[in-house]
């Protein structure tokens, strides 16, 4: 008999088991708390890499849907120094396979490539219910829904399914992000869009950073960076009101460079606190009869190492592919958990590492370090 899933969770990972499972003839229900595919931002831009994220999109049937959106092209860094001396650049030198795509393009994308009736808008989970057989009610805010034979959390940092697999929460880690944007920056801001190349460019001083991406559309996205206690931002700048935080940003990077501040002068009047937060590295549970988890409900860290949506759609694509071959719901599950939980060790060590490192007084050259390393030979500034 098919299975009956259900995924909590409309982001990258949850659609992509859901396709996967769907052109192999399994309707997942996926229940998404957003209203929407509009009703928020979905970030910036991300890289999806060979043995990850592109695996899955080949798994899902996308591969050439993908091509449409991916921008190859934008695989550049840059590194400065706080006097705007550039430290780093392989800009326009740059290649490989990982491409950036916005992460909205990219969930468009998987929504589009799934059946309406699939995804559930407006759905908050409140709460969840094992009957005796095993299966598994579901409660919303706006009724239930049920049963099932398998509930997947894809619901992120803040999982609803994951406390009844695991006790732990996600811990803050001391780094906290003001997130800004500038509009079409190639028209509007030349001098800024080439500050940020075809890519990305970083500057790190004073315990303080700026990370600056290059979105679709000419959008650049930065994050101004603090090591700082949980909820010093919102108390540090007024974030009703946009200029203030511009003021606030221009004070608190007095002794940048005047092209670095310029960032903030050009930035539009979107802002957003992005604390950040991750689970113990080696995070695992005991395998629960009708549950899972994947991607940051499982296993979040810092962003650092671009591993977060590649790591949530591999272990989409990993659990269909166990799904589909076991017809043993159950032993399916647990043997893709024991994998997943050895696989992402690597990668939650890495972003631990950096997190920890990063806004230290030796976290730039550091970073110039890695850079270098990525390259045979090195690439002049």
């Amino acid at each position: 008999m098919t299975p009956r899933i259900a995924i909590i969770g409309g982001g990258p990972g949850g659609l992509t088991l859901a396709r996967i499972l769907h052109q192999q003839g399994i309707q997942a229900n996926v229940y998404e708390r957003e209203s929407d595919r509009l009703a928020r931002s979905q970030g910036g831009t991300l890289d999806l890499h060979e043995d990850s994220g592109l695996l899955a999109l080949r798994a899902a049937g996308l591969a050439e849907e993908f091509l449409r959106i991916a921008r190859y092209e934008d695989q550049g860094s840059k590194l400065y120094a706080q006097d705007a001396t550039l430290l780093f650049d392989d800009d326009g030198i740059a290649t490989g396979d990982r491409p950036e795509v916005d992460r909205a393009a990219l969930r468009s994308m998987l929504l589009d490539a799934l059946p309406p009736e699939a995804i559930h808008w407006g759905h908050i989970l409140t709460g969840l219910k094992q009957q005796a057989d095993g299966r598994w009610n579901l409660e919303f805010e706006t009724g239930t829904a049920g049963s099932f034979d398998l509930v997947v959390g894809a619901d992120g940092t803040w999982s609803q399914v994951r406390p009844l697999l695991s006790p732990y929460r996600p811990q803050y880690s001391g780094i906290s992000f003001l997130e800004f944007g500038i509009d079409d920056a190639d028209h509007a801001h030349p001098q800024l869009a080439k500050l940020v190349g075809a890519g990305k460019m970083g500057v790190e001083a004073d315990g303080k950073g700026i990370i600056v991406q290059r979105n679709g559309n000419a959008h650049l996205r930065g994050y101004a960076m603090f090591r700082v206690p949980l909820g010093w931002i919102p108390q540090r700048f007024d974030l009703a009101v946009p200029a203030a935080v511009r003021t606030g940003l221009l004070r608190e990077y007095a002794g940048f460079a005047d092209v670095f501040l310029d960032l903030f002068r050009a930035s539009n009047d979107q802002f957003a606190v992005r604390p950040l937060f991750a689970l113990p590295v080696g995070h695992c549970w005991q395998s629960r009869k009708g549950l899972t988890l994947l991607g940051d409900a499982a296993h979040v860290m810092s962003p650092f190492g671009g591993d977060g949506v590649n790591n949530a759609m591999h272990d989409a694509a990993e659990l269909a592919k166990l799904l589909l071959v076991n017809a043993d719901l159950d032993s399916a599950v647990a043997e893709y958990e024991a994998t997943m939980f050895k696989r992402i060790v690597p990668s939650a060590s890495g972003a631990a590492d950096a997190v920890a490192t990063l806004l230290s007084h030796d976290g730039q050259a550091l970073t110039l370090e890695m850079y270098r390393s990525f390259h045979a030979t090195p690439v002049p500034a």
